[in-house]
């Protein structure tokens, strides 16, 4: 099983953060990674349960991801990520949680996942969600407010 996870400090409140985050369907107008996303027939964004479709900006597929859960208190989702892919992860959960840090207006960020790679290539699959998914999302993420 590979346990993934990454931390950074962004520099804006939570609130600001949280609003952008929280709405399951907007991951294009912050990761780099997502492109053209719609939450499926039969539910709506932001409701437990719903799942978001969305493309690859690098054009190899679509992946399909649920809502298991939601917090506004915590600032904090969970997520899955459904079989049938263009990545080879088999049970993958992922989380991400928002706190305030410091009194300077600042968010503490994290996102972790678990999983196992289809293909055997354990290292390779860990370093990329933990570098390229999580914290060139967090980056993308601070850098979305600047457009």
């Amino acid at each position: 099983m590979i346990k993934a996870y990454s931390s950074t400090i962004i520099a804006l409140p939570v609130n600001d953060v949280w609003e952008r985050v929280s709405d399951f369907n907007g991951l294009p107008l912050w990761h780099p990674a997502a492109t053209d996303s719609q939450i499926e027939p039969g539910s709506h964004n932001g409701v437990v349960g719903c799942v978001r479709n969305f493309a690859l900006t690098d054009g190899s597929g679509r992946i399909r991801e649920t809502l298991l859960s939601i917090s506004a208190s915590e600032r904090s989702l969970t997520y899955d990520m459904l079989p049938g892919g263009p990545l080879p992860f088999v049970n993958y959960v992922a989380k991400m949680q928002f706190s305030d840090f410091s009194d300077r207006g600042h968010t503490f960020a994290q996102w972790w996942a678990e999983f196992e790679a289809g293909d055997g290539r354990t290292e390779h699959w860990h370093q990329f969600v933990e570098k390229d998914v999580f914290l060139g999302g967090f980056d993308a993420l601070e850098k979305s407010f600047s457009r």
